[in-house]
Parts: structure tokens; C-alpha cells; sequence
């Protein structure tokens, strides 16, 4: 027996096939580490991560649970099994998860983010528009927090804001074709006429960068 490794060495080993990105290499060192111990809870949840990484995304749903059945008050397992049901849709779920996670260890501010998009996909866009404003507030130059963000404000009704937040994510990211577009339909629904040259001005850059749902809108309203 003296011969075989450790646990901990075969852990060390599977992160090191992480940090390398070989996916299938770090499942195979974990799982050695589970036929000694199943309950290894940082082998579990790095298990799931690897899973995550091939987007084997509902694989990895179970292995979460057993890395948060092992360890239950480490937010790691819980968010990174949100992550896995928000990558599936299972919002509620995810949300959930994210409560979790947030309540274990309310400094991770990831979780804001990814909670936002969960409730951005429940349409319970006044709970997302606070997540995303926490994690504005910890870092506010991020485009695609912008973004969605504007996102729930055109669920909220608030085209004036959604329109604010699409312009910041476009001033941080001027490749998010997604955000041309919508801030280009918004001010051509919400205020017609007078925004139409830029709001055609939008939908053309959009499409330019490879948003094809643009075309109709530029056909119909912009020649």
C-alpha cells in the first residue's frame, strides 16, 4: 500500500489537469480520490467543475449535491450548482442555489450576476435589477452587467433606463451586437420618429456585426 498515492496528492493532481484545461484527465484523479473517499468534498466539487467545463452540465447537477451533502457550508458547491442549472434554465432552481450561496458568503460578488440572470429568466425583473446593481457597485465597468441590466428594465417597462444601460454597455463593449440591436428597437418602439436615424444607425451596426434578426427591422422601417 505504501506505494499508492494520497488523497490529497491525487486532488493536487486533478487540479493540476484543471489548471491545464484537460477536463477528462482531472474527472479520472478525482474520481480515484472517490473510490477512497467518497465524501471528499473538494474532490467532488472539482469533479462538477470539471463536468461544467465539458458542459456535461446536467452530470455535474448530481455531483454538486454530493460535494454540498459532503461540505454543506461552503458557498462553492451551491453556486457552482447554480451555475450548472442556470446553464440548463432551471431558474428557480438556480435562484435557490444562489440564495445559498449568497447567505454563506455574502463577499462573493459572482453571484450577484449569475442570480440576476436567473431572475432575468423568471421575469422577476425588479429582483434582477437589484442584483445587477450590487455587482455594479463592487465593479462598474462591466458591459455585459450593463446590458442585462437593460434587459430587465425593458421587462420593467422603463425604455428610458433600458436605453441609458444598453448605451453604457455599448461605450464599454462596442462589439455586443446584442445591445445595438436592442437599444436600436427600443428607441424605435419607444420613441419613434424622433430617435429614428439613430435607432437605424444602431440596427445597422448591429447587423454589421453579424446580428441577422436586424435585417427586418431595417428593412421594414429604415430604407
Amino acid at each position: 500500500m505504501g506505494c499508492s498515492p494520497s488523497e490529497e496528492e491525487l486532488v493536487q493532481a486533478g487540479i493540476q489537469q484543471m489548471d491545464a484545461q484537460n477536463w477528462k484527465e482531472a474527472v479520472s484523479y478525482f474520481d480515484r480520490v472517490l473510490e477512497i473517499n467518497p465524501a471528499n468534498g473538494t474532490a467532488l466539487n472539482a469533479k462538477g467543475a470539471a463536468l461544467f467545463q465539458e458542459e456535461k452540465f446536467q452530470e455535474a447537477i448530481p455531483v454538486f449535491t454530493a460535494a454540498i451533502d459532503a461540505d454543506s457550508a461552503s458557498y462553492k458547491a451551491w453556486f457552482n450548482r447554480g451555475n450548472a442549472n442556470l446553464k440548463l434554465e432551471n431558474f428557480k432552481n438556480a435562484v435557490s442555489d444562489y440564495n445559498m450561496a449568497t447567505v454563506l458568503d455574502p463577499s462573493q460578488t459572482d453571484i450577484y450576476y449569475n442570480r440576476g440572470l436567473a431572475l432575468l429568466g423568471l421575469e422577476e425583473y425588479e429582483d434582477a435589477l437589484l442584483d445587477f446593481d450590487q455587482a455594479l457597485q463592487v465593479e462598474p465597468n462591466q458591459a455585459l452587467v450593463h446590458f442585462n441590466r437593460g434587459k430587465a428594465q425593458l421587462g420593467n417597462n422603463d425604455p428610458g433606463g433600458a436605453m441609458q444601460s444598453l448605451t453604457e454597455a455599448i461605450n464599454l463593449d462596442g462589439k455586443n451586437a446584442a445591445a445595438f440591436y436592442l437599444l436600436g428597437v427600443t428607441r424605435m418602439s419607444a420613441l419613434g420618429d424622433a430617435e429614428k436615424e439613430e435607432g437605424c444607425a444602431d440596427l445597422k451596426m448591429a447587423l454589421q456585426l453579424g446580428y441577422t434578426e436586424a435585417k427586418t427591422w431595417i428593412d421594414d422601417f429604415c430604407e
